[in-house]
């Protein structure tokens, strides 16, 4: 193997230190430049924004498991290897060295274990071939003396890599300047650097075997066309033997196309059958639609109608006349002993026009046709207890005077004439004062005939007197 760098000791330690786990061994640790690709780009703007970063590879055992760690490790501020990463290796699936990198340094580990496969792994850049070759090579030994398997490996020639180990495999053990001046063995040991070529890629006999193969078509310059025709004779043989092979499949190729048709066919069938299910759907889609569209109509006329009917309630209550006031109004007497239930009558009349006025109804009400029918009901109730009260009361003064004026007793007594008393006119005129009130709330024109009826009665009242 290439010769260490002169610190991996030193640098080894230092990963011990940084990591803290004293079942892991660090059997190699190494100087890298860490740098992000795109998939698909080139990686010359990642290697601009590269990173100095130090992978170490431990390995941790229990009992007869042995478990292999991939460590990267950053510094800090203060120059001080702290841990950054850890990675599996059995996880370890994929080692590419990038073809878009002139010098070959630069490769990717594709571990299949990681969240999100889109994101391009990172790239690590080697200081020259060798130490690239020395970490990979230790990478894929570590996977099969542990792991029992290789992972795949693009970009790079295996028996290239396998001759490059067997040519710098060391025959001794490095020295290193000893401390006081006295020589000592290296801290790279002989077993860390030695490879065992049977545990390599490729085994001794078959790397023989591929370097005698290699040797038959070591061949002169002048022996080309010889070469070319050998060949052309071998791709013939080839193109036939694989004509046969076609040939001879023919049957199965024929099975195959027919169950291919069949298929096919039921997929066609498939479609048509999800087309016309999806036109339906989409008809259903749109019933529902409109189906909800009008439920939702019938929802918000239902609540309307509510409204409406609670509002026509409270309108009808206003404007709706009690029998008991009708009949009052219409057709009952004005003697004393009703007096009470005409003015309460009379109350209710006036209130019940002033309710149907713009100011106490609503104005959306006004124009309504009910409404205006109830107004000409209550102004007509209204015109005919007015023409009733004030006939009666026109008639009941002057049947009053001439009550008082007929009887002798409220003139003399005893043949002896006395003072008059009006104690009674007083008394009538209070009983029916409530009504002339109310008479003039509803008509003021009704005062007029009244006022002439009574004074004229009490001005011939006053002259019998």
């Amino acid at each position: 193997m290439a010769k260490p760098s002169a610190d991996d000791g030193e640098l080894r330690r230092a990963c011990t230190a940084a990591i803290e786990d004293p079942h892991q061994k660090i059997v190699m640790a190494i100087r890298v430049a860490k740098s992000h690709g795109i998939l698909g780009k080139s990686s010359k703007l990642g290697r601009q924004m590269a990173k100095p970063r130090v992978l170490a590879l431990s390995m941790q055992s229990k009992g007869q498991r042995t478990t292999a760690f991939l460590h990267v490790l950053k510094y800090s501020t203060g120059g001080v290897l702290e841990p950054a990463k850890l990675y599996k290796l059995k996880y370890l699936s994929k080692v590419e060295v990038l073809t878009n990198d002139p010098s070959g340094c630069t490769f990717t580990l594709g571990f299949d274990n990681l969240r999100s496969q889109s994101v391009a792994p990172p790239q690590w850049t080697m200081r020259n071939i060798d130490d690239r070759n020395r970490l990979l090579l230790r990478i894929l030994n570590t996977c099969k003396d542990v792991l029992g398997r290789l992972p795949k490996v693009v970009g790079i020639d295996v028996v290239e890599m396998a001759l490059w180990a067997k040519e710098n495999t060391p025959t001794a053990p490095t020295q290193s300047k000893a401390r006081d001046g006295v020589p000592v063995a290296s801290a790279v040991s002989e077993t860390e650097l030695k490879v065992n070529v049977e545990k390599e890629l490729v085994s001794q006999a078959e790397e023989e075997d591929m370097e005698a193969l290699l040797g038959t078509y070591v061949i002169g310059v002048g022996e080309a066309e010889a070469f070319s025709e050998r060949l052309k004779r071998e791709l013939q043989a080839l193109e036939a033997a694989n004509v046969h092979a076609i040939l001879e499949s023919e049957p199965l190729m024929d099975g195959v196309m027919q169950g291919l048709e069949a298929a096919t066919s039921c997929v066609d069938d498939m479609d048509e059958w999800l087309n016309i299910f999806n036109v339906k759907l989409r008809h259903m889609r749109e019933d529902i639609e409109s189906i909800e569209s009008r439920n939702n109509k019938l929802v918000m006329q239902s609540v309307n109608n509510k409204s409406l009917i609670e509002e026509l309630d409270k309108l009808l209550e206003r404007v709706n006349v009690p029998p008991e006031y009708a009949s009052s109004l219409t057709g009952g007497s004005f003697d004393e002993a009703r007096m009470l239930q005409n003015v309460e009558a009379c109350e209710w009349l006036t209130g019940a026009l002033r309710g149907l006025e713009a100011p106490t109804l609503d104005p959306a009400y006004a124009n309504m046709r009910a409404v205006k029918e109830k107004r000409a009901e209550l102004e007509k109730l209204k015109t005919t207890f007015v023409r009733r009260a004030s006939e009666f009361l026109r008639n009941y003064f002057a049947s009053l005077v001439d009550f008082m004026i007929s009887d002798k007793s409220y003139f003399s007594q005893r043949g002896q004439l006395k003072r008059p008393d009006h104690a009674d006119l007083r008394y009538k005129c209070r009983t029916y004062a409530r009504l002339l009130q109310h008479l003039k709330s509803l008509d003021k024109s009704c005062l007029g005939p009244l006022r002439k009826a009574y004074c004229s009665s009490l001005n011939l009242l006053l002259r019998r007197e």
